[in-house]
Parts: structure tokens; sequence; C-alpha cells
């Protein structure tokens, strides 16, 4: 009996400092990666103890809004939640319930609306890059979502050893895609001047992946469900538009507009935006067809502020519940 339990005891404490030197030694290794940047953007959402506008959603959002602006206009703080649509949804609205004060307005952008409510879209070990052993951010990972992470935590234990190894981890890229190219309320603002889009264009965009979104079950039933979440506490979910880039390869108007209806139809809460509001030139693009150029930035911004003030003005109209 006394050595089974100094061997457990051995064993436990082996167990101790293995665990010790993976999360206290080799991790992190991608402190200063883009997804990083989500660090930064929930200390901020949980310092502010007064009700505040966040924004929602993939890279469409961390390169699509001047926070400041909205803050301007509604004198009210802004938090920009935007980050990598490899994540999925699913952990990407997560976000909203990291600091609900009553009164928060929540508006969410996706791109995507028919999806499989799994934390990832392609490479499972995506989560732990951006998680690693920033311990009070593992809130974002659902019970459901426990047994991907587990499986897929050898395998971003192999590249962070790597990193750790060679000591090549934790290096700052110095660009757009990194943590260092997003401001204080969590915008990205790597310069990203406006320039016409020809042979010479640096950053090439295939527009001809524009489609009009389906809508899947999935998708809606967890939008609704985080919308009655937020409502128990007393703030507001709202959904506004991804910018659809408009040239030679834009589906049509009427796609777009039976696309918006059914999601005012099948959506609990308010869709306070009509696509056709935000598509913008192809020459507003910068390196793929949901991030924007400076100007790009600007002018979409302006129309969510727009938005906005439609919403506050017909709301009690039109939503007197919420």
């Amino acid at each position: 009996m006394k050595k089974t339990v100094c061997f457990l005891l051995k064993a436990a404490l082996v167990l101790c400092l293995v665990a010790g030197f993976v999360f206290g030694v080799v991790m992190p290794q991608y402190k200063y990666n883009y997804n990083a940047s989500l660090i930064d953007k929930a200390a901020r959402l949980k310092s502010i103890d007064e009700p505040q506008i966040v924004l929602l959603g993939d890279s469409n959002v961390a390169f699509g809004f001047n926070s400041a602006l909205i803050e301007e206009a509604f004198g009210k703080p802004v938090v920009n939640m935007g980050l990598h649509g490899g994540l999925g949804n699913a952990f990407l609205e997560e976000m909203a319930k990291l600091n609900v004060t009553e009164g928060d307005v929540y508006i969410v952008c996706p791109t995507d609306f028919n999806d499989n409510d799994s934390i990832v879209r392609e490479d499972p070990t995506l989560a732990w890059l951006t998680l690693e052993n920033h311990f009070d951010l593992w809130r974002l990972i659902r019970p459901k979502d426990v047994p991907t992470m587990a499986e897929s935590f050898s395998s971003y234990l192999k590249k962070a050893f790597e990193l750790w190894l060679t000591g090549t981890g934790n290096q700052d890229s110095g660009d757009e895609y990194s943590r260092s190219a997003f401001n204080e309320y969590g915008d990205n603002v790597w310069p990203r001047p406006y320039v016409e889009h020809n042979e010479f264009f640096p950053h090439p965009v295939d527009f001809t992946q524009q489609t009009v979104p389906e809508i899947g079950d999935a998708t809606i039933n967890r939008l609704n469900a985080l919308n009655r979440y937020l409502k128990a506490r007393g703030a507001t979910l709202l959904l506004a538009a991804y910018p659809v880039a408009y040239g030679e390869y834009t589906p049509l108007m009427s796609d777009y507009q039976a696309f918006e209806d059914e999601l005012v139809e099948r959506l609990e809460f308010p869709v306070i935006s009509s696509y056709s509001d935000y598509m913008y030139d192809y020459d507003y693009f910068y390196d793929t067809i949901y991030h924007l150029v400076d100007d790009g930035v600007e002018m979409r911004t302006q129309q969510l502020v727009s938005d906005l003030e439609w919403y506050y003005e017909v709301k009690d109209e039109m939503w007197p519940e919420e």
C-alpha cells in the first residue's frame, strides 16, 4: 500500500513538473502574432464597467472599422473584437460573454451563415495558437469543444516546442498580420492606402469568390440563443452587414435582398443593415474580399453609424420589446 501511494505521489509530481514546463516555459510561442491581439481586445472589454458597443465577427470586423468614430458618435466605449474567421463563428460569438454589462450593444457581422457550429473551420490547432496559456480566455471554449481541443493539443504543442527549441517563437512579423498592427480599440490600423487595382497592385484579391451566403439552421439557432443570453442580462444584440465587393463578379442585387429578407425573418433580433449599402468598388478592398483599405474603413464606419442612428430612432416602434 505504501509503495502504491509513493508511486502515485511521484507520478503526480512528475506530471506537475511536466505541466509546469509545458504551460510555463514552452507556452506561449505566438504572443505577437495576429491572433494574440485577442489578449488586448479581451483586456479592454473586461476593463470597461459601463455600457459599451462591442463589434463581433471575423477579420472583416478587424479590418473594417474605425472604432473611435463610433465612440465619438454615441458617447460609449467601443471594443473591436473582430479576429480570424478560421476560428469559426461559434468561437467569435463566445467573446460576447466575456463581460456583459447592462446597456451593452453587441453588433455581430458574420460572413458565414452556414457553419457547422465548430470552433474551427480548417486547422484545429488555430484555437490553441490563439489561447495558448492565457487561462482567462479558455472560457471561450464551450464544453462541446473540449474533445476537439484535447485532440488538437499534441499538434499545437509540437509546433510550440519546435519554436521554443529553435528560439524562433514569439516573433513580431511587423506587418498587418501581427499583434502590433492593432490599436487600443482592437482595430487593425496597419496603413492600407487606396490604390487602384491593376497588375501592379501589391495585394491581389480574388473577386471571383464573391457569393451570397447560404443560411443554415445551426448558425441561426446559435445567434438566437446568444441574443437570449444577452437580453437576459440587459444587453442588446444587433446584426450588421459585412462589406460586399461590387464589380464584375458581384451576385445579383435581388439575391442579396432575398438573403437579407430571410435573415430578418429568421433572426429574433434586429438586422440593422441593408447589404446594398455596404457594397464598395473593388479598389476599396485590400487583400481579401472582406478586408478594406483605409478609405473603405471610413465609408463602412460612417454607414454603420447611420444604421445605428436609424435603429435608435425606430427601435421603440419596430422592436418595442427590445
